[in-house]
């Protein structure tokens, strides 16, 4: 039997990402998606070997057709909108998992779901599996160079990132000048983006992001894309500071001509 990977595939551009970088580094695998509807864009669908409608919240469905296609390996890639995970019509097996949890947030959410693949033979793979490549390294990515001003903000910024996330309250923040404009909650990124850049007036802005202290790379992984560069663009935000190594950079081509096109610089550090 060949390789077969399930891909649980939500929005944005991370699930072609994900499908080109595994046809051509594992040619001979057969990709079978699980797509949700309002979520998965409809044109993936035709690039899968085999692929199946959901709703959020239909687990036993959901593993029920990766078994049936022979999925031994499975990978979550791309985002599910916060509010479809608080605003559940879950089947039984699903319902079942959420009895079982003490706290409902994201991570203990999808730490149950691979939990329940697990049951059925099929292993959950880091979400950054075949995309190691596209996880810059440290040191500056594109756009303008920093001045040694900026660089100090994107580490301030950095380093309150990384605090708020170990409290598990957000992965992204917004400085300027060594100040807190905006903490990512449960609003999301762009949202926090957004409110920065107003407070912040649009002069020497800086966006943070990093991972989670012992963050577990099969659900959740930092991203940045376009829409990152293009969100930050408009709200005046100039900086992007990402964790070295950890961060995926989707679009890379579109990135860096984003950047370019409008002063705006990608740094990652450590």
């Amino acid at each position: 039997m060949p390789r077969t990977i399930g891909i649980i595939s939500g929005s944005g551009i991370y699930p072609q990402t994900f499908i080109d970088a595994a046809r051509e580094k594992a040619p001979d695998a057969r990709l079978v998606m699980a797509a949700f509807k309002g979520e998965t864009c409809e044109e993936l669908a035709d690039q899968a070997n085999a692929c199946a409608w959901f709703r959020v919240g239909q687990l036993g469905k959901m593993i029920k057709f990766l078994g049936k296609e022979g999925a031994t390996e499975a990978v979550m890639v791309g985002q599910i909108a916060p509010r479809n995970l608080f605003d559940l019509r879950p089947d039984i097996r699903t319902a079942m998992l959420l009895a079982r949890l003490k706290q409902k947030n994201a991570e203990s959410i999808f730490g149950a779901i691979a939990e329940e693949l697990a049951k059925d033979g099929i292993t959950l793979l880091p979400a950054t599996t075949f995309l190691e490549d596209i996880m810059p390294s440290e040191g500056h990515v594109c756009g303008p160079a920093l001045k040694d001003s900026a660089i100090e903000d994107a580490q301030y910024g950095f380093q309150i990132a990384k605090e708020t996330s170990r409290l598990d309250i957000g992965q992204t923040v917004v400085v300027r000048n060594g100040t807190v404009l905006a903490v990512e909650a449960f609003e999301g990124t762009n949202a926090c983006i957004r409110r920065g850049g107003e407070l912040g007036k649009g002069k020497e802005v800086t966006l943070a992001k990093v991972s989670k202290p012992n963050q577990d790379f099969r659900f959740d992984v930092p991203v940045v894309g376009p829409d990152t560069v293009k969100n930050c663009a408009k709200s005046g935000i100039g900086v992007i500071a990402i964790e070295a190594n950890k961060t995926l950079l989707l679009g890379g081509d579109d990135v860096m001509a984003l950047c370019n096109e409008h002063k705006v610089s990608i740094v990652a550090l450590v």
